[in-house]
């Protein structure tokens, strides 16, 4: 509200100036106010354009702007020793004085991301200081849940950011007519609530966007770049499309993984069997933590549990498979 006040204020000025003044020869004072309100409205919508700018843009484009200028100078010397009369040779050294101000403010600007503001010293470490630890979270990794404990563990140091558009992914999910996805939906909402009502977390919701992209994943990226942070999922594809643009990622199945005890051929375990596998005659059942178990000779044994032998792991990107055989009366079957 005082940033809007304070341009009304200058819009005020800049236009009773020109009323007074009358600059440019308008003798109309009214025309010249309106003059000086349009002039200073296009100052104010530079100065919005200006702020949205990145530090690394920002010093690109006046580092662009300020060479091209110099290199406009150059040519100008050049210019005014030429056999031309001197309006040509006065609107020549504009248009260069212009042109290649803005080629350098444009290409400046453009090539800005490819600067290291930190390499000058602790003059820009205080820009945002916070972002360089910070936590992207995307749509599943809210929706599964586990985020919430392992934050709350304090394994997740620095700010935990939520796009606005990753929140209003939840919300169509969380309206829609399906009733596991409604589901799916509500939950994520939950995580949310619970991470932020939790004051050791710093959980912060940004306005972000990039509207010339409709991807929220391809979103997601950017935003993670433009803030120098990592993206926090457990989506496989967004884990190698990241990779692909060189965004770190946190994948929460990883270290999932790593965390899981260590199952070896021969040992002996108990497994619901749910529903019967892909080969013929396996039945599948999951543990506690969502690992899949496929067992052989099982798929009469659906809804029952079973006393199981392992007979190997297989770990994937994906996650971890157990295959194992049953036991009956003490002893093995063979495996088929």
């Amino acid at each position: 509200m005082d940033l809007i006040l304070i341009r009304l204020l200058f819009v005020a000025l800049f236009a009773g100036v020109c009323y007074f003044l009358h600059p440019f020869g308008m003798n109309n004072g009214w025309e010249a106010a309106g003059a000086g309100a349009l002039a200073a409205c296009a100052v104010i919508v530079f100065e919005l354009r200006v702020r949205a700018l990145s530090l690394r843009r920002l010093i690109g484009a006046v580092a662009g702007s300020v060479l091209g200028i110099f290199g406009a100078a150059l040519f100008c010397l050049v210019l005014r020793s030429a056999p031309l009369a001197s309006v040509n040779s006065a609107a020549l050294q504009i248009f260069v004085l212009l042109l290649m101000t803005y080629v350098g403010l444009l290409v400046g600007a453009s090539k800005g991301d490819l600067l290291n503001p930190a390499a000058l010293g602790m003059l820009f470490t205080g820009d945002r200081p916070a972002r360089r630890s910070a936590k992207v979270l995307d749509t599943s990794v809210i929706i599964d849940g586990r985020i919430a404990d392992i934050a709350e563990t304090g394994f997740i140091d620095g700010m935990i950011v939520v796009p606005e558009f990753v929140v209003r992914e939840l919300q169509v999910v969380a309206d829609s007519t399906d009733s596991s996805k409604r589901q799916r939906g509500r939950r994520g909402l939950d995580m949310l609530q619970r991470m932020q009502s939790n004051a050791n977390l710093h959980v912060e919701i940004v306005s972000d966007d990039f509207p010339s992209i409709r991807e929220v994943d391809l979103k997601l990226l950017e935003l993670a770049k433009k803030w120098e942070a990592k993206v926090v999922t457990n989506d496989f594809n967004l884990n190698k499309v990241a990779h692909l643009h060189h965004v770190e990622v946190l994948n929460i199945n990883d270290l999932a993984n790593a965390l899981k005890p260590v199952v070896l051929p021969g040992e002996r375990m108990t497994v619901v069997v749910l529903k019967e596998g892909k080969e013929y005659n396996q039945g599948v059942g999951y543990l506690d933590d969502g690992t899949m178990v496929v067992v052989d000779h099982a798929r009469r044994m659906i809804g029952k549990s079973v006393d199981i032998s392992v007979t190997s792991v297989l770990q994937t990107a994906s996650g971890k498979m157990i295959f194992g055989k049953m036991e009956e009366n003490g002893r093995m079957s063979e495996t088929a």
